[in-house]
Protein backbone atom coordinates (compact mmCIF):
# COMPACT_ATOMS: atom_id res chain seq x y z
CA UNK A 1 0.00 0.00 0.00
CA UNK A 2 2.14 2.77 -0.97
CA UNK A 3 1.56 6.37 -0.79
CA UNK A 4 2.27 9.48 1.55
CA UNK A 5 2.02 10.21 5.24
CA UNK A 6 2.20 13.42 7.26
CA UNK A 7 1.67 15.02 11.07
CA UNK A 8 3.06 15.81 13.87
CA UNK A 9 4.63 14.33 17.42
CA UNK A 10 5.10 15.45 20.78
CA UNK A 11 6.32 14.53 23.95
CA UNK A 12 10.03 15.01 26.12
CA UNK A 13 13.58 14.99 25.30
CA UNK A 14 16.28 13.54 27.94
CA UNK A 15 20.19 13.74 27.74
CA UNK A 16 22.91 11.32 28.59
CA UNK A 17 26.61 12.41 28.79
CA UNK A 18 29.12 13.95 30.50
CA UNK A 19 26.69 15.57 33.09
CA UNK A 20 24.29 12.41 33.41
CA UNK A 21 26.25 9.54 33.60
CA UNK A 22 24.05 7.70 35.27
CA UNK A 23 20.97 7.75 33.26
CA UNK A 24 19.22 9.89 35.75
CA UNK A 25 15.58 10.70 34.11
CA UNK A 26 15.26 14.03 36.28
CA UNK A 27 15.52 16.79 33.19
CA UNK A 28 13.05 16.15 30.94
CA UNK A 29 12.71 18.64 28.10
CA UNK A 30 9.83 19.91 26.00
CA UNK A 31 10.00 17.76 22.05
CA UNK A 32 7.79 18.47 18.95
CA UNK A 33 8.53 17.52 15.57
CA UNK A 34 6.79 17.48 11.70
CA UNK A 35 7.00 14.22 10.02
CA UNK A 36 6.57 13.36 6.48
CA UNK A 37 6.22 9.49 6.19
CA UNK A 38 6.22 7.34 2.38
CA UNK A 39 4.96 3.53 2.33
CA UNK A 40 6.81 1.42 -0.40
CA UNK A 41 4.36 -1.59 0.98
CA UNK A 42 3.02 -2.74 4.05
CA UNK A 43 6.39 -3.61 5.59
CA UNK A 44 9.18 -0.80 4.81
CA UNK A 45 8.51 2.96 4.67
CA UNK A 46 11.12 6.42 4.73
CA UNK A 47 10.39 8.71 6.97
CA UNK A 48 11.51 12.55 6.83
CA UNK A 49 11.20 14.85 10.46
CA UNK A 50 12.11 18.55 11.59
CA UNK A 51 13.00 18.06 15.37
CA UNK A 52 12.73 20.28 18.25
CA UNK A 53 13.95 19.08 21.62
CA UNK A 54 15.28 20.99 24.91
CA UNK A 55 17.78 19.02 27.08
CA UNK A 56 19.84 19.88 30.57
CA UNK A 57 21.36 18.11 33.08
CA UNK A 58 23.23 19.25 36.43
CA UNK A 59 25.59 17.64 38.58
CA UNK A 60 23.70 19.18 41.25
CA UNK A 61 21.79 16.25 40.94
CA UNK A 62 24.04 13.58 40.72
CA UNK A 63 25.22 11.15 43.72
CA UNK A 64 28.85 10.81 42.18
CA UNK A 65 31.08 12.73 44.86
CA UNK A 66 33.28 13.93 41.90
CA UNK A 67 30.54 15.06 39.97
CA UNK A 68 28.93 16.65 43.00
CA UNK A 69 32.06 18.34 43.45
CA UNK A 70 32.61 19.26 40.14
CA UNK A 71 29.14 20.93 40.33
CA UNK A 72 28.81 21.98 36.00
CA UNK A 73 25.73 22.35 34.39
CA UNK A 74 24.44 23.27 30.88
CA UNK A 75 21.15 23.40 28.46
CA UNK A 76 20.54 23.66 25.09
CA UNK A 77 17.84 23.87 22.67
CA UNK A 78 18.27 20.93 19.66
CA UNK A 79 17.19 21.75 15.91
CA UNK A 80 17.56 18.61 14.15
CA UNK A 81 16.58 17.37 10.49
CA UNK A 82 17.12 13.13 9.76
CA UNK A 83 15.80 10.75 7.19
CA UNK A 84 15.33 6.91 8.55
CA UNK A 85 13.84 3.95 7.65
CA UNK A 86 11.11 2.01 9.17
CA UNK A 87 10.00 -1.52 8.93
CA UNK A 88 6.59 -2.68 10.59
CA UNK A 89 7.10 -6.13 12.29
CA UNK A 90 3.35 -6.96 11.09
CA UNK A 91 1.76 -6.13 7.64
CA UNK A 92 -0.18 -2.55 8.22
CA UNK A 93 -2.71 -1.45 5.83
CA UNK A 94 -4.35 1.76 6.30
CA UNK A 95 -8.11 1.08 6.86
CA UNK A 96 -7.50 -2.72 7.05
CA UNK A 97 -9.98 -4.21 9.59
CA UNK A 98 -7.07 -6.78 10.23
CA UNK A 99 -4.13 -5.03 9.80
CA UNK A 100 -4.73 -1.91 11.43
CA UNK A 101 -1.92 -2.28 13.59
CA UNK A 102 2.26 -2.85 14.00
CA UNK A 103 4.85 -2.42 15.90
CA UNK A 104 8.31 -1.17 14.27
CA UNK A 105 11.94 -0.41 14.44
CA UNK A 106 13.52 2.23 12.88
CA UNK A 107 17.41 3.43 11.99
CA UNK A 108 18.85 6.79 9.67
CA UNK A 109 20.81 9.67 10.27
CA UNK A 110 20.34 12.86 11.50
CA UNK A 111 22.27 16.35 11.44
CA UNK A 112 21.74 18.31 14.89
CA UNK A 113 22.16 21.54 15.78
CA UNK A 114 23.04 22.61 19.72
CA UNK A 115 24.39 25.62 21.55
CA UNK A 116 25.46 24.79 25.07
CA UNK A 117 24.50 27.50 27.75
CA UNK A 118 24.61 27.64 31.57
CA UNK A 119 23.11 30.22 34.20
CA UNK A 120 25.53 32.25 35.91
CA UNK A 121 23.97 35.28 37.50
CA UNK A 122 20.33 35.08 36.81
CA UNK A 123 21.41 34.68 33.34
CA UNK A 124 21.98 32.34 30.70
CA UNK A 125 25.05 32.48 29.04
CA UNK A 126 26.75 30.66 26.02
CA UNK A 127 29.69 28.46 26.91
CA UNK A 128 30.80 27.35 23.43
CA UNK A 129 33.21 31.23 23.21
CA UNK A 130 34.16 31.27 26.02
CA UNK A 131 36.71 27.98 25.44
CA UNK A 132 36.07 26.32 28.55
CA UNK A 133 38.58 23.37 28.07
CA UNK A 134 41.25 25.68 27.00
CA UNK A 135 39.83 26.16 22.98
CA UNK A 136 42.15 29.03 21.36
CA UNK A 137 39.91 31.23 19.16
CA UNK A 138 38.49 30.18 15.84
CA UNK A 139 39.21 26.75 16.99
CA UNK A 140 35.93 25.75 19.49
CA UNK A 141 33.38 23.15 18.12
CA UNK A 142 30.86 23.02 15.84
CA UNK A 143 27.57 23.86 17.21
CA UNK A 144 26.56 21.14 14.44
CA UNK A 145 27.03 17.47 14.70
CA UNK A 146 25.88 14.21 12.50
CA UNK A 147 24.36 11.67 14.65
CA UNK A 148 23.06 8.28 14.24
CA UNK A 149 19.05 7.77 14.95
CA UNK A 150 17.19 4.06 15.67
CA UNK A 151 14.35 3.57 17.84
CA UNK A 152 10.68 1.22 18.43
CA UNK A 153 7.48 2.43 18.08
CA UNK A 154 3.53 0.97 17.91
CA UNK A 155 1.05 2.45 14.90
CA UNK A 156 -2.20 2.47 15.12
CA UNK A 157 -5.06 2.83 12.89
CA UNK A 158 -7.78 5.22 14.30
CA UNK A 159 -9.66 5.15 10.73
CA UNK A 160 -8.63 5.50 7.26
CA UNK A 161 -6.92 8.52 7.02
CA UNK A 162 -5.52 8.89 10.41
CA UNK A 163 -3.55 6.81 12.76
CA UNK A 164 -1.50 6.98 16.08
CA UNK A 165 2.00 6.99 16.79
CA UNK A 166 3.65 6.58 19.88
CA UNK A 167 7.62 5.99 19.53
CA UNK A 168 10.87 5.66 21.61
CA UNK A 169 14.30 6.43 19.86
CA UNK A 170 17.66 7.67 20.48
CA UNK A 171 20.72 9.80 19.00
CA UNK A 172 24.09 8.88 19.26
CA UNK A 173 26.34 11.84 18.90
CA UNK A 174 29.33 12.30 17.05
CA UNK A 175 30.39 15.29 18.88
CA UNK A 176 30.86 14.87 22.84
CA UNK A 177 30.39 19.00 23.37
CA UNK A 178 26.41 18.74 23.63
CA UNK A 179 27.03 19.44 27.10
CA UNK A 180 30.09 21.47 26.38
CA UNK A 181 32.20 18.90 28.54
CA UNK A 182 34.36 16.65 27.28
CA UNK A 183 38.38 16.42 28.06
CA UNK A 184 40.27 17.92 30.93
CA UNK A 185 40.66 21.21 32.91
CA UNK A 186 43.19 23.56 31.38
CA UNK A 187 44.65 26.60 33.00
CA UNK A 188 42.14 28.96 34.03
CA UNK A 189 44.76 32.04 33.58
CA UNK A 190 45.11 31.15 30.31
CA UNK A 191 41.44 30.97 29.35
CA UNK A 192 41.13 33.88 31.09
CA UNK A 193 44.24 35.86 28.82
CA UNK A 194 42.40 34.65 25.79
CA UNK A 195 38.30 34.58 26.39
CA UNK A 196 38.12 36.60 29.50
CA UNK A 197 37.47 36.48 33.09
CA UNK A 198 33.99 35.23 32.59
CA UNK A 199 35.55 31.94 30.80
CA UNK A 200 37.48 31.11 33.56
CA UNK A 201 34.71 31.58 36.06
CA UNK A 202 32.63 28.85 34.06
CA UNK A 203 35.06 26.29 33.72
CA UNK A 204 35.74 25.77 37.07
CA UNK A 205 32.73 26.04 39.09
CA UNK A 206 33.28 23.60 41.75
CA UNK A 207 32.36 23.20 45.55
CA UNK A 208 34.10 21.95 48.20
CA UNK A 209 32.43 18.36 49.02
CA UNK A 210 33.09 15.93 51.91
CA UNK A 211 35.58 13.20 50.56
CA UNK A 212 36.99 15.10 47.83
CA UNK A 213 39.99 16.91 47.59
CA UNK A 214 38.98 20.27 45.87
CA UNK A 215 42.73 21.64 44.94
CA UNK A 216 43.69 18.25 42.84
CA UNK A 217 40.44 18.36 41.31
CA UNK A 218 40.24 21.20 39.32
CA UNK A 219 44.23 21.36 38.44
CA UNK A 220 45.46 21.59 34.80
CA UNK A 221 45.29 18.10 33.37
CA UNK A 222 43.08 16.20 35.72
CA UNK A 223 39.38 14.66 34.09
CA UNK A 224 36.63 17.15 33.44
CA UNK A 225 34.84 14.77 31.35
CA UNK A 226 35.45 11.58 29.49
CA UNK A 227 36.11 11.45 25.47
CA UNK A 228 35.45 7.42 25.92
CA UNK A 229 31.78 7.82 24.85
CA UNK A 230 29.77 10.63 22.58
CA UNK A 231 26.92 12.14 23.89
CA UNK A 232 23.28 11.07 22.91
CA UNK A 233 19.68 12.02 23.70
CA UNK A 234 16.41 10.73 23.12
CA UNK A 235 12.96 11.21 22.56
CA UNK A 236 9.58 9.54 24.04
CA UNK A 237 6.54 10.99 21.76
CA UNK A 238 3.14 10.37 20.62
CA UNK A 239 2.36 11.82 17.30
CA UNK A 240 -0.73 11.69 14.53
CA UNK A 241 -0.20 11.06 10.77
CA UNK A 242 -2.88 11.66 7.76
CA UNK A 243 -2.47 9.55 5.25
CA UNK A 244 -2.90 10.59 1.49
CA UNK A 245 -2.95 7.39 -0.18
CA UNK A 246 -6.06 5.83 -1.83
CA UNK A 247 -7.01 2.54 -1.91
CA UNK A 248 -6.08 0.76 -5.35
CA UNK A 249 -8.99 -1.78 -6.51
CA UNK A 250 -7.78 -4.39 -8.88
CA UNK A 251 -8.95 -3.61 -12.48
CA UNK A 252 -12.00 -5.68 -14.64
CA UNK A 253 -11.02 -8.78 -15.50
CA UNK A 254 -8.10 -8.94 -12.88
CA UNK A 255 -9.62 -12.01 -11.39
CA UNK A 256 -10.81 -15.29 -13.15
Amino acid sequence: QRGWEAGGLIGVSHYFGDLNTDFRLTDPGRAIAVAARFNFNERICLRFSGNFGEVSAYDSDSENLFELARNLSFQSNILEGNAQLEFNFLPYFHGSKDNFFSPYVLAGVSTVHFNPMTEYEGDLVELRPLGTEGQFKGEEYRKSSLAINYGIGVKLDINYYWSVNVELSGRRMATDYLDDVSTVYADKDDIAQIHGELGAILSDRSIPVEGVDQSLLTAPGRQRGSTSTKDSFAYLRVGLMYYFGSLKCPGYGARK
